[in-house]
């Protein structure tokens, strides 16, 4: 395989952003489109069902899927074909989407709080297609003789890579990090990126120690 290793940390505003400083902006295909489909799945609703119209409106609703399907996988055919052509190691978050995506409504004896903040958060981490994008990047760096390595997500946008230390307050803002301890200032994304790549040598040399042992 070509080139290095790199780490990559997921997000909503960056896509992808790797530990090199290069980053993906979110295609964002769903809300590109989501104007057009309700207002395509209004037009069906209003149709009797199994008419003539009703029936050439559904297709209609349906092609606006697709397009928003297609649109997603060519993204990110291009985005991991280019990512696993020029690194022989790729070390990503283990990001359990679906529990990320869970609904904050809660129940009627115990609502949820912020229900309308976190069901557009909810829409936007689904529309990147995270767990797409991981599945494409561990068959193409297998063909490519490469490897691709999960790593724990906690504390990634946190730990400064800096001085090693961890805190609430060094996440500055969604895009800012800024170390309490000893000052370090970086993208918030790009620190991801580099501690998980750091996390990722880290269980790399550990697997490899194993199989050899």
């Amino acid at each position: 395989p070509n080139g290095g290793a790199v780490g990559i940390d997921m997000g909503v505003a960056r896509f992808a952003t790797l530990s090199d400083g290069v980053f993906y902006p979110p295609l964002n295909s769903f809300k590109r489109h989501e104007t057009a489909l309700r207002k395509a799945q209004q037009t069906m609703s209003r149709k009797v069902k199994f008419s003539s119209n009703w029936r050439k409106a559904k297709a209609r609703v349906q092609r606006i899927h697709a397009r928003i399907g297609n649109a997603r996988r060519d993204y990110l055919h291009k985005a991991t074909t280019t990512i696993s052509q020029n690194h022989a190691m790729v070390c990503i978050e283990d990001l359990q989407v679906r529990n990320m995506s869970k609904s904050a409504a809660g129940s009627t004896e115990k609502p949820g709080k912020k229900v309308r903040a976190k069901s557009g958060l909810n829409k936007a981490i689904l529309d990147q297609g995270w767990f797409e994008f991981r599945r494409q990047l561990d068959y193409k760096l297998a063909w490519n003789g490469g490897w691709l390595i999960a790593v724990p997500p906690h504390n990634t946008s946190r730990t400064c890579p800096a001085c090693g230390h961890a805190h609430a307050g060094n996440r500055q803002t969604q895009a800012r990090f800024a170390c309490v301890e000893c000052g370090f200032e970086e993208n918030a994304d790009v620190v991801g990126a580099i501690n998980v790549l750091r996390a990722g040598h880290a269980r790399f040399a550990c697997e490899v120690s194993d199989a050899v042992g």
